[in-house]
């Protein structure tokens, strides 16, 4: 698998903080799909469905939080419990956090770690950063640049607990 220098950049400070976490709780998910809901049967779940495929743990509204579950406090615990952070980054997200709805929470408390991977898709960083500088300075992946596929493959080599441990 090849990284290029910003992706080894970016995400090798991801890497450390997994490592850390795998070893102090294995029972963590190994990711936190950060996602608009308008993407949740499309773009999401495509990844979601990928990083399960690639032996990832991951934690996804769609198939975490039951029915009558209180949402919010729902996303609150797989956050506290999740080793690393996926945005999926979209025009929908954008549009999202535009708003100022559960996306943007979610990404808040996201960026307060050394855990985030973007994940542009069907936009670009410069559209991004007009709408959150924040996320759009942290270089991570593209499927203008890889397939989701092979995102997917990076992803789960990078939060490989079996080889951290």
């Amino acid at each position: 698998m090849t990284y290029t220098p910003a992706e080894v950049k970016s995400l090798t400070p991801v890497r450390r903080v997994v490592e850390i976490q795998a070893l102090a709780h294995p029972e963590y998910f190994d990711v936190f799909l950060c996602h608009a809901w308008d993407d949740r049967r499309g773009a999401a779940k495509e990844l979601s469905d990928l990083l399960e495929a690639n032996g990832v743990s991951v934690w996804f509204s769609e198939k975490n939080v039951a029915l009558g579950v209180p949402l919010l406090r729902a996303i609150d615990k797989g956050l506290a419990k999740s080793r690393a952070g996926i945005v999926l980054v979209t025009p929908n997200l954008l549009q999202r956090l535009k708003s100022e709805g559960i996306a943007d929470k979610e990404l808040s408390e996201l960026l307060a770690r050394d855990q985030l991977i973007p994940v542009v898709h069907e936009t670009t960083y410069d559209d991004l950063r007009e709408v959150s500088p924040l996320l759009g300075s942290r270089s991570g992946l593209s499927t203008a640049e890889e397939s989701m596929a092979e995102i997917a493959d990076k992803i789960a080599e990078l939060v490989d607990v079996e080889e951290l441990t």
